[in-house]
């Protein structure tokens, strides 16, 4: 059995050996540092100037007749415009093309057949559709109201956000 004498000189020894291996060691990064000192030398790129900020122009409310922005504006339910008696008639079978929002609808051309005009209508899934005018075509309940050679024209029926409906003019194009 070694000494604790013993021990402790051959650690020291050991780790002098340790010291001595490593500082004759070459790391290799020699062309590293060289690359580092040789960005270093480079002269700094002079900065853009930063761009000179908008000036504030505070905006002074004057109400003067009009209305504070802070308080909610209130539907009037009374309108004079509004028409109670317009809503779309939900007890109505619906038709083929009610199924399809009306950007997916496609018009495709017009036939004439005893004397009544029929507009042709592709689906998205490339059924064709002969309709003539007072059919309904949409998921906003609109009715054909007239059919050229270069359109279909519709009047829709859509929520008005106050809990009543009103009427919006729609189009399908002819497609090219």
């Amino acid at each position: 059995m070694t000494s604790p004498s013993a021990t402790s000189v051959w650690r020291l020894l050991a780790a002098v050996l340790l010291a001595l291996g490593l500082s004759a060691c070459d790391d290799g990064r020699d062309d590293l540092r060289s690359y580092i000192e040789r960005i270093k030398a480079r002269p700094a790129q002079p900065l853009e100037p930063l761009p000179e900020p908008k000036t504030y122009e505070p905006y002074a409310y004057r109400e003067l007749g009009r209305r504070n922005p802070f308080i909610p504006i209130e539907p009037e339910l009374n309108a004079g415009n509004r028409n109670d008696d317009l809503r779309p008639d939900q007890n109505r079978p619906r038709e083929p093309l009610e199924a399809y929002p009306l950007d997916a609808l496609r018009m495709v051309g017009v036939v004439t057949k005893a004397g009544i005009r029929y507009a042709l209508i592709r689906d998205p899934e490339g059924v064709i559709h002969r309709v003539p005018a007072g059919a309904y075509a949409g998921q906003n309940y609109g009715r054909i109201t007239a059919i050229t050679s270069t359109e279909v024209q519709l009047l829709e029926i859509v929520p008005d956000g106050f809990g009543g409906w009103t009427e919006r003019p729609a189009t399908i194009p002819l497609a090219e």
